[in-house]
């Protein structure tokens, strides 16, 4: 092979992350990544979109599939998801403004951006803007009310540092209590199921959907938390204005349907992919239903791969039932309350089918080892040893019954 095309070789083991490896790995597709959203903002550049996407394509599986991020520290194996996940959204994202024909058009700026077009901001905003907020490709995408106070930026960072605070502790607190019940098992990175077959039936299940529900929560919290600070260094330290910053969630918890919650509730970081890569081929074959199906599978094709950074005997079925299930849910909900669902009675279906299937996507989580990483309060012994203490005499409750 050329030495000019080294680069380009797929590796057969990870290498641990250093300067060299940063630079001679994770660099080349993300200045792919760039050099592709400056094209698709350009007339007649297809042609070289077409050339560029298979090398970006290999470099980010080089990329996702060389670089030890945790640097040989199994707690740290989270970041080897990042990575991953990363390189997906690289090669996914790259493939659509690729097929693209058209240049895409920044519908809406803020009030503080210059009124003329610049096209290096718009590549910027392209890249980072997962959502599409203000993009002619977004339409339908739903934005949260702001929670925020949004007087000057400084009232708004401090607001939103104080949130990521909150966030942090929650998730952490959270972390902690779920590795409690099972220390040995699903709480370390060599995993284990959240089913436990000691305890009968009605309480095995109890134990479990009480676990995912926290793990529910505690995805928010980390979610939250690394968002309000990617928000937080845009505004005070980039000048971004909070309007161009808008909110993630709008509290999940209150959905009354399915569709709600997923369409509107939860955050939309991935929906373009989704929709993209699932819900367009699959409504082409099978029509709307399909649509809502195919979207579900490509999320979990997703959720997949970020299991297989940690664990590559993970089976992908763990994934693929459980968000398949949640676009069945979806077109039971709408064929048999259409648009209507809604109240205590749609909040408790909507709940309960999350529960159910949950259950399964958290016990996928739980067997790859992904529970079992470190969190923030990991050296905060005084805070955590309650919290330890606390749902272990609940566990010992449970197995007493």
């Amino acid at each position: 092979m050329l030495p000019s095309l080294d680069v380009l070789r797929l590796p057969t083991t990870r290498v641990l992350l250093t300067t060299e490896t940063f630079t001679s790995r994770v660099l080349p597709p993300v200045a792919c990544y760039f050099v592709t959203a400056f094209l698709v903002l350009l007339p007649r550049t297809q042609p070289v979109r077409i050339a560029l996407w298979p090398i970006t394509t290999i470099l980010a599986l080089r990329a996702a599939t060389s670089l030890d991020m945790c640097m040989g520290q199994p707690k740290l194996a989270f970041f080897n998801i990042d990575l991953q996940l990363s390189m997906v959204c690289i090669a996914a994202r790259t493939f659509e403004w690729t097929v693209q024909t058209k240049p895409f058009i920044r519908a809406a700026r803020s009030s503080t951006d210059a009124p003329k077009r610049n096209i290096v901001l718009d590549t910027i905003d392209l890249a980072c803007n997962l959502r599409g907020c203000g993009w002619d490709w977004s339409k339908g995408l739903y934005i949260p009310p702001e929670t925020h106070p949004t007087s000057s930026r400084l009232a708004f960072a401090k607001s939103v540092l104080v949130s990521c605070l909150k966030h942090l502790f929650l998730c952490g607190a959270i972390h902690s209590a779920v590795q409690s019940f099972s220390p040995d098992t699903f709480g370390s990175v060599d995993g284990g199921t959240i089913f436990d077959d000691s305890l009968p039936p009605h309480l095995r299940y109890l134990r479990s959907s009480i676990i995912a529900t926290m793990c529910a929560f505690g995805i928010y919290s980390v979610l939250q938390a690394g968002y309000e600070l990617t928000v937080f260094m845009c505004v005070l330290l980039f000048r971004q204005h909070p309007e161009q910053c808008p909110p993630s969630f709008d509290s999940p918890w209150r959905a009354t349907s399915l569709r709600e919650f997923w369409s509107r509730r939860w955050h939309q970081w991935f929906r373009r992919i989704f929709i993209f890569l699932g819900g367009k081929p699959f409504s082409l074959l099978f029509g709307g239903i399909g649509g809502v199906i195919g979207t579900f599978l490509a999320s979990g094709v997703f959720h997949h791969l970020a299991l297989l950074a940690i664990d590559p005997s993970s089976e992908m079925w763990r994934m693929l039932l459980p968000f398949g299930m949640m676009g069945t849910g979806v077109v039971i909900e709408r064929a048999v309350a259409g648009i209507k669902t809604g109240g205590w009675i749609g909040w408790m279906w909507t709940m309960c089918w999350l529960m159910l299937w949950g259950n399964v996507m958290v016990d996928g989580w739980a067997r790859a080892g992904m529970l079992g990483g470190s969190s923030v309060l990991d050296s905060a012994t005084p805070v955590r040893q309650p919290i330890e203490r606390l749902v272990r005499t609940f566990d010992k409750y449970l197995h007493t019954r």
